[in-house]
């Protein structure tokens, strides 16, 4: 008899301790947060645990936040003198480019234009940053010195169409455009003239923009914009053989040239002569029919070798001798690093 009381004691005692373990167990599930953030990423997910799918997918939407953040902070200045054109394909053909639509009087039949009179075409190309996180630096706790990296690789992203687009510009002197001159040439063919968009020198290059076009001086062509993304299933064979993560971006895109007339190159002294000489240049460009084309610069880019001089020249009231500068506010300026 004694015996079986001590039995079903025992029984009980074990019942209530799996009751207890139970609520305990529901309770700490109650406190755990549904949503990691950043940082509870780094305090919690790795905090001694196991490396898993489901850790690795709250790491990936961490990294993915870094680099979002380090993408939206990125003030970018290419669209200022770039238009975006969505693509489609591979290449896109601009034949159509130098045909600026001008009315006419009507009389008789209407006078149809070709679109297609020249051969430019822009090639899509890709490009990608890669970095790789071993798994060891995750088991560790590492987590935190690689969230600067993923950030700054959003930054990279963000800042790459700056570097493709005012890339181009500097090399303006040197590329063919849509007529088959360089994009800054001295012989651009107009009715039957050659007219000039340029001033030859030896200094770093500055440029005047018209950029209140549909068309502005140059082209972002955009394939398929820049994407985060990861490898981190076992079954890949980088993961497998070196127990390595890999994080990265890519996109594909290219630049290419606009109109030549709404942009004036120069490498020449940037200064009130030179600057006035361009402007009176680009202000006198006619179409194939002999008529203006209005063009009105509004933007001033150099490098920051030519800081000091645009500013003089265009933010300054007064003159060094004290006389009123006449090129004070005539167009915006933006120095870029790209430049020099």
């Amino acid at each position: 008899m004694i015996l079986m009381k001590t039995v079903f004691y025992l029984i009980v005692a074990v019942f209530v301790g799996v009751l207890l373990i139970l609520a305990l167990d529901v309770n700490a599930a109650q406190a755990m947060p549904s949503v990691y953030s950043l940082d509870d990423v780094s305090a919690v997910a790795f905090a001694g645990l196991v490396v898993n799918k489901a850790s690795l997918s709250i790491l990936y939407q961490g990294f993915k936040t870094a680099f979002r953040t380090g993408f939206q902070n990125h003030e970018a200045m290419w669209q200022r003198i770039a238009t975006v054109v969505p693509s489609n394909t591979s290449e896109e053909k601009y034949g159509w480019l130098g045909q600026w639509p001008r009315l006419r009087e009507w009389i008789g039949d209407r006078f149809i234009k070709s679109l297609e009179l020249y051969d430019y075409s822009i090639k899509n190309k890709k490009f990608e940053s890669t970095v790789g996180v071993s798994k060891d630096s995750i088991e560790d706790d590492q987590y935190g010195i690689y969230s600067p990296l993923m950030q700054e690789m959003g930054r990279g992203a963000a800042e790459h169409p700056d570097e493709l687009v005012f890339g181009l510009l500097k090399d303006g002197f040197t590329k063919l455009c849509y007529d088959g001159q360089y994009y800054f040439d001295t012989d651009h063919p107009v009715n039957d003239a050659s007219v000039s968009n340029m001033q030859a020198g030896g200094g770093n290059p500055w440029f005047l923009l018209d950029t209140r076009r549909a068309l502005k001086p140059l082209i972002l062509q955009r394939r398929r914009d820049y994407d985060f993304k990861t490898m981190t299933d076992m079954n890949d064979e980088a993961v497998f053989m070196r127990d390595e993560y890999r994080y990265g971006v890519d996109g594909r895109l290219n630049v290419g040239f606009g109109f030549w007339q709404v942009a004036f190159g120069s490498k020449a002294t940037l200064d009130q002569t030179n600057f006035d000489a361009a402007y009176a240049a680009m202000m006198s460009i006619e179409s194939d029919e002999g008529r203006k084309l209005a063009i009105m610069p509004d933007l001033l880019v150099c490098g920051p070798s030519n800081r000091a001089a645009a500013n003089a020249l265009i933010e300054a009231q007064l003159k060094s001798g004290g006389e009123s500068n006449t090129n004070f506010k005539a167009v915006d300026l933006l120095v870029v690093p790209w430049l020099d």
